[in-house]
């Protein structure tokens, strides 16, 4: 544990960005082998677009990490924050309950926030326009989105009292459980069936993409699955019953366009569509 504690302590951004390239490339590959679905679309535009939205992600992200970097230092001056007050323990166990509220807050939290208020979901909606969900549809955030949840991170980081180690280790398992849930593949159902009773399985967050209420507001959790379990917002559906998308923004080629995306926000929230 101490080597991966030095590890991350230290972590290159050549490591960071390797992983976020190699992972959206490794599901590629096996997606193009092992589909859960055949989209009949032009997948290079539809990466295209997603991988610009990515893009602005990690430029946001790598331009305000500063404040991630002093809010962590704070809490470790100061004395600050869950992990700060426990008593001594494991180191692992240390890590996990890092990992979980910061999960927690970070990602199930903001989440939740952004399907329960208007102004914020016309920035997560841009997400859920998505009608050929795959593992580049991980960071299809508009830029926006991606402040407000840069925003919830740092309160993760302030409430837990996190170290920079923990905060680079939840970015990376973030970063590649994203890429896992969202790939176009299919796992053999009773073992999707048992990785969601721990961690955010395939075809548990892809319920969450399907296109009508309930399901669009539920499996709100990002890693862990506990926070969905816990709070009353798991709900299961068939893959051959799901369809992708929003059902007010139901036209794959108008959500194919980068520029309509990136107006969403700024238009008027639209009636489900007969489609």
């Amino acid at each position: 544990m101490n080597e991966i504690v030095s590890y991350f302590s230290t972590i290159p951004s050549s490591h960071r960005s390797l992983i976020l390239v190699g992972g959206i490339a490794l599901f590629w590959l096996i997606e193009n082998a092992f589909p859960l679905f055949r989209f009949s679309y032009k997948k290079w535009h539809h990466a295209s677009i997603n991988i610009f939205l990515t893009l602005t992600t990690i430029v946001i992200n790598f331009s305000l990490a500063f404040i991630l970097l002093m809010t962590s230092d704070w809490t470790i001056t100061n004395n600050f924050g869950v992990l700060q007050w426990l008593p001594p323990m494991p180191l692992w166990i240390y890590a996990v309950i890092g990992l979980l509220l910061l999960d927690l807050i970070g990602a199930y939290l903001v989440h939740f926030v952004e399907h329960k208020v208007k102004f914020l979901w016309r920035f997560h909606l841009i997400h859920h326009t998505d009608t050929w969900v795959d593992t580049t549809s991980a960071n299809r955030h508009h830029p926006g989105e991606s402040v407000l949840r840069f925003v919830f991170t740092t309160l993760g980081v302030l409430i837990v009292g996190s170290p920079m180690w923990l905060i680079f280790m939840y970015q990376t398992l973030s970063v590649i459980s994203t890429q896992f849930t969202h790939a176009n593949i299919a796992l053999p159902k009773k073992l999707d069936a048992v990785l969601s009773y721990f961690i955010v399985s395939p075809d548990m967050h892809k319920v969450h993409h399907h296109n009508t209420l309930p399901y669009t507001d539920s499996n709100y959790g990002n890693i862990f699955s506990i926070w969905d379990r816990i709070f009353g917002t798991f709900m299961a559906l068939p893959k051959d019953k799901i369809i992708y998308g929003i059902d007010t923004h139901m036209n794959p080629k108008e959500n194919n366009r980068l520029k309509n995306l990136l107006k969403i926000p700024f238009e008027k929230l639209r009636s489900p569509e007969n489609n």
